[in-house]
């Protein structure tokens, strides 16, 4: 139940209209509500807290003094938007955030007429946003005004840059707000960042310039080729006196500030003056990361997405895990130490996310050899590639769902010259509560029909170790492997660094049940949910049902090159096939089964088992692979179907 008292003025606003009736001199309250409310709600349903807690002041001041929804708010990463959620309307729905069925983890059209665009992955804000500027103007909402938060890094994407670029050549009023943070979600990294920490402007110069600029309008004195005229001699002047040039300003985009970004009365004011100013303009607002909670300004990297936690003490709540088996990432991360020691050509590149993908287990020992290069997955991926190019053997660790930006520089800037680079695609398959823009749903498919790739999928720990040692190996060249989030099945997972041939599967289960032979199955899975097909197999003879046939469970290892020997052994002896694989059934493991059998004459009857077409939701992984029928009961279903006596 809310607590009347304690959200005094909170308890008022269900929506932005509601905040709007407020005093400026009342906003400073309704930040420090709206912030404990935050802590408290993540406290218990575990999200995204230290982004939204340091841009509150800029939510509730863009929602104040903007006619939200008419007037659009384009965030950047919606880490940032806890705040906005629950001034829009869905603050008695925010307990249920990140759930299946609930709201979901970031803004979307689909939940809210707030939420302007899908902002799961960095850098689209900008582009969007004038997208919608240009949009106001051709529908004739010339009163509309557009407004884009980029922050937690996401300025150091590709995208964020040719939306600049496009911003500065086009007639737009647009505004960007850049939440300087100095994160992502690991500490930022890049020239950018530092550029962004060391550029200053004077606030009263800013102020003078503005004034002198209304009143040059009022006068008539400032149409639109005199006004970017002066703008660009003031560029000019301003950039000899302090012998720093302005990137923004240099690209015609007006730019105002560092100003604190954690003073809401501040923000405010100069929106207020900024609001209906013509042309292009970024104002830069430096906020503190986890802003308001002690235990998440001095561990901004821990407390991005804590967990559950004490909002009291700041302890967060761990299970004991000491008889668990390790997470995926984990064992990536300490195997490419071990491999990293072993052969001196290796070196790690991750786009932001170190602590993410565990690559910071190399990087404490070898900083020299791990590289850190911001989000810019693109770039992470043509960077390795130019280092493979002349010699050295790169670890590039992407998560799946983020892989797509990179597709371009695959194909073009890896796969053509089959340049030996690892492309190590962590979170895999279904993430749970990150939901639809964060699923690895596609990458089997995508990648699939590239030459010169090898495609791999551990089912265990120790195969991701041997995959990866196999993958360093000389001649092998562009090699990918791809595994999920969270943990395996193994506690002893440590195991001698083998060699698997390239294109080989291996056959775990061959038998019979009953007498009748006749009705037959080959199970074909292709990574970790090849330990439920196990178990079921291991379940079916206590299994009531009356099962009678020939079974066989195969591990493929590889989607490409598939392994021949046992797709032609499974099409001269099986009737039924049943493939399964975490991700989507259009074009991956089930339609190279289909495509191999049907190009060598066999016909057998195939059942692809995977990702429906289409998006999936949010919710833990279990209930996902419920609902999209890739749980242990949907693969026993399957099976029985094929064996079950008439």
């Amino acid at each position: 139940m809310l607590n009347e008292k304690k959200y005094r003025l909170l308890n008022e606003i269900k929506y932005p209209s509601d905040l709007r009736k407020l005093s400026i001199d009342q906003l400073p309250e309704v930040c420090k509500e709206l912030r404990e409310d935050i802590i408290e709600e993540v406290a218990t349903n575990p999200g995204h807290l230290g982004s939204s807690l340091g841009a509150t002041e800029i939510t509730v001041a863009c929602h104040y003094v903007f006619n939200t929804p008419d007037d659009r708010i384009v965030w950047d990463v919606g880490h940032q938007a806890y705040g906005h959620k629950i001034l829009t309307g869905r603050r008695d729905q925010f307990c249920k955030n990140r759930k299946l069925n609930g709201l979901m983890p970031f803004p979307s059209p689909k939940e809210s007429e707030y939420d302007t665009f899908t902002c799961g992955h960095a850098s689209n804000s900008i582009s969007a946003a004038l997208g919608m500027a240009v949009a106001a103007k051709l529908t004739h909402h010339p009163d509309r005004h557009v407004v884009a938060i980029i922050g937690d890094g996401a300025m150091s994407g590709g995208l964020a840059f040719e939306g600049l670029n496009n911003v500065s050549g086009k007639p737009n009023d647009l505004l960007i707000i850049l939440n300087d943070n100095d994160m992502s979600i690991d500490r930022a990294v890049g020239g950018m960042q530092q550029y962004l920490l060391n550029l200053d402007t004077n606030e009263t110069y800013n102020r003078l310039r503005f004034k002198a600029s209304q009143w040059l309008h009022a006068k008539g004195l400032l149409n639109e080729n005199r006004r970017k005229g002066i703008i660009r001699l003031n560029n000019a002047l301003k950039s000899a006196i302090a012998q720093q040039q302005n990137l923004f300003e240099g690209m015609n985009i007006r730019y105002f500030g560092p100003f604190n970004g954690n003073d809401v009365k501040e923000v405010v004011r100069i929106l207020r003056q900024l609001k209906n100013m013509k042309g292009p303009k970024l104002l830069h607002l430096h906020t503190i990361k986890g802003k308001g909670y002690e235990p998440a300004e001095k561990s901004a990297t821990i407390w991005h997405a804590p967990g559950k936690f004490d909002p009291e003490t700041g302890e967060r709540i761990q299970e004991d895990n000491s008889n668990q088996p390790p997470k995926f990432q984990n064992v990536f991360g300490h195997t490419l130490l071990e491999l990293a020691e072993q052969n001196r050509k290796i070196v790690g590149v991750t786009p932001a996310m170190p602590s993410g993908c565990s690559m910071n287990i190399m990087m404490k020992k070898m900083p020299e050899r791990t590289f850190d290069v911001g989000i810019a997955e693109g770039h992470a991926m043509t960077f390795s590639a130019g280092m493979a190019k002349d010699g050295l053997q790169p670890f590039c660790n992407i998560y799946s769902a983020f892989s797509q930006r990179a597709y371009d520089n695959i194909i073009h800037d890896a796969a053509i010259l089959d340049l030996p680079v690892v492309l190590c695609l962590d979170r895999a398959g279904l993430v749970g509560e990150d939901g639809t823009t964060h699923h690895g749903a596609f990458d089997l498919a995508f990648l699939r029909p590239i030459p010169n790739i090898t495609i791999s999928a551990p089912m265990d720990e120790k195969e991701l170790r041997r995959l990866m040692y196999t993958a360093q190996l000389p001649g092998k060249g562009f090699f990918a492997i791809r595994y999920p989030r969270g943990r395996g099945v193994l506690v002893d997972w440590r195991c001698p660094l083998e060699e698997i041939q390239v294109g080989t599967g291996r056959k775990l289960f061959d038998g019979t049940m009953g007498n009748n032979t006749k009705k037959n199955v080959a199970i074909l899975s292709i990574g970790p949910l090849g330990n439920d097909v196990e178990q079921v197999i291991n379940e079916l003879p206590e299994n009531p049902e009356k099962l009678t046939g020939h079974i066989a469970h195969y591990d493929m290892r590889f989607l490409k090159p598939l392994d021949e020997q046992i797709l032609k052994e499974v099409g001269e002896s099986f009737s039924n096939i049943i493939t399964i694989e975490d991700g989507t059934r259009n074009g991956g493991l089930g339609s190279a089964v289909l495509e191999w059998m049907n190009d060598r004459g066999f016909s057998p009857r195939v059942i692809r088992m995977g990702l429906p077409d289409k998006f999936i939701e949010q919710g833990t992984v279990q209930q996902l692979r419920s609902l999209c029928k890739l749980d242990k009961e949907a693969i026993r279903r399957e099976i029985k179907n094929c064996l079950q006596e008439a």
